[in-house]
């Protein structure tokens, strides 16, 4: 009997053992949810989330720099070694092989532009989305595309399936990039909060951007093509399941009561926000068009050595965080100075661009690529939030579309630069091109002065009165505008205890209470 009693003792002490376990398990989750649910923290969480998707989104657009010509290189010799083959050797594939061969810059050049190119074509779908289903579907839709896209190039083994990958990043980027700043836009209301959030976040995608070529390239050479893109993948995976842990993008129900948002085409119509856009993409453009053709020219006036040219641009990173930081401090001492901080931005990588031919070593070209990091710091830094404000004062608070704006500035100059900037060196030069867009930037800079009174904007109706401009659609919105025509000449509408409408005189105190109401 002893014996079966101690085992019934035992398991009975498991059982407790296990549910007292449980118990402890389930508290630390109720904390852990508690945490998460915090105002503060989850505004953090979020920051980190889409700083790393950021941060991933512009790692794998960089990362493929060292890596994908020397990998098509290798198949291009494949291909020859099958060409010399006598048994395969025959005319049309001989044709075939030339034509291959001599378009191999051009196919180069495409696969680079691709990515901009789709992002370009999806961010105004994906930013009128975004205004109606909120910030955080669109993210998690973003990030899951992004993986998608990461492992494909992970696996992929010919120029199509890097052509798809690389695409099909583009349409992620849409969706993540412009969810992920809006994102940010939306939960960071005040101006100096907002201006730090969006710095840091800038801060990320030029890490993301000057790390990845050494990162891609060491990886590449010592581990081989897939490795750099599945760690990029993983990292994808957790920031995703972070995502639905925090956000919980298909649980949440809060759009059904936020206002609709301004159509995209009526904000590039806002002559304020198509001088930011103008500005963003014309301040990219050195950086974009510099990218696919500095490699050469390094090679042919200065002898560069292979870590010279893959070490380029990564220098630059320092001098953008500390522009960054300069312009989020500036900016809260002096917020009315936005327009002036972008204005000097656009002018240093208009000078740092000119000086960029004159450079005779590898030492002396990281002084102009510092100042042109240093100035698309400077013009980022400080628009970014001012569209959000702009949206807030002349629109409706919802970022979707603005930022989808700003995401195709960047996207036109991306787009751009790896097709155009080689054929302007061919035709004109590699020096007619630094001057012509440092010349761009410098005359560029004074169109931001359009922006000096934006600080003193107030927002003349609420959202709700915005969105009945274009009429009233019932009782309600009639009454309300009704009361307003009414407050304009002096009357007030009550309505009385057998629901008839009357109107009465108002005194002044009674305007200006009235008037505080609607303003």
């Amino acid at each position: 009997m002893e014996p079966e009693e101690t085992k019934e003792e035992q398991g009975t002490s498991l059982a407790q053992s296990a549910a007292a376990k449980l118990s402890r398990m389930s508290e630390r989750t109720k904390q852990l949810g508690n945490v998460i649910q915090d105002p503060v923290r989850q505004k953090r969480i979020i920051l980190v989330i889409v700083c790393v998707v950021l941060l991933l989104d512009n790692m794998l657009y960089m990362v493929i720099v060292p890596i994908i010509p020397a990998y098509l290189e290798g198949l291009q010799r494949a291909a020859d070694q099958a060409l010399d083959n006598p048994v395969n050797q025959n005319f049309t594939n001989s044709t075939i092989h030339k034509s291959a061969k001599e378009n191999f810059d051009l196919q180069i050049g495409v696969l680079f532009a691709s990515k901009a190119i789709v992002q370009l074509l999806i961010n105004p779908l994906s930013g009128t989305f975004i205004d109606r289903v909120g910030y955080e579907i669109p993210l998690f839709i973003g990030l899951s595309i992004m993986f998608l896209s990461t492992v494909t190039f992970a696996f992929a083994e010919n120029y199509a399936s890097l052509f798809l990958a690389r695409s099909v990043q583009g349409v992620g980027s849409a969706f993540a990039d412009t969810s992920g700043i809006a994102l940010i836009a939306d939960r960071y209301t005040e101006e100096k909060e907002r201006s730090k959030a969006l710095g840091i976040a800038l801060a990320f995608i030029s890490f993301g951007s000057l790390a990845a070529p050494p990162f891609g390239g060491i990886l590449f050479q010592f581990a081989g093509k897939s490795i750099p893109f599945l760690i990029l993948a993983l990292v994808c995976l957790i920031d995703g399941v972070l995502c639905l842990v925090v956000l919980k993008p298909f649980s949440q129900r809060e759009r059904e009561n936020m206002p609709v948002g301004t159509p995209i085409y009526k904000l590039m119509l806002d002559p304020y926000i198509a001088v930011v856009a103008g500005a963003l993409t014309i301040c990219n453009i050195p950086l974009a068009f510099l990218e696919p053709t500095i490699a050469n020219w390094m090679e042919d006036t200065m002898h560069a050595s292979e870590w010279e040219i893959g070490m380029t641009w990564f220098p630059s990173f320092f001098p953008h965080v500390l522009g960054v930081y300069l312009t989020v401090k500036l900016a809260e001492k002096y917020p009315q100075l936005q327009w002036f901080y972008g204005a000097i931005g656009m002018v240093f990588i208009g000078a740092s661009s000119c000086t960029v031919p004159a450079c005779k070593n590898f030492g002396q070209l990281m002084i102009p690529l510092c100042g042109i990091c240093f100035g698309i710091a400077f013009v980022d830094t400080a628009l970014l939030p001012t569209l959000g404000f702009l949206v807030d004062v002349r629109h409706v608070s919802v970022y979707g579309s603005v930022y989808a704006i700003a995401d195709i500035s960047y996207c036109l100059a991306y787009a751009l630069g790896p097709v155009v900037a080689g054929q302007i060196v061919h035709d004109l030069g590699f020096v007619q091109l630094n001057l012509g867009m440092g010349l761009a930037n410098v005359l560029y800079a004074p169109a931001l002065l359009l922006l000096s009174n934006v600080t003193k904007m107030k927002p003349s109706f609420s959202e709700r009165n915005m969105l009945l401009e274009d009429g009233p659609t019932g009782l309600y919105d009639t009454i309300k505008m009704e009361e307003r025509e009414k407050k304009r000449k002096g009357l007030c509408t009550t309505i009385d205890d057998n629901g008839i409408n009357t109107f009465a005189q108002r005194s002044p105190s009674e305007e200006d209470s009235s008037g505080a109401e609607y303003a």
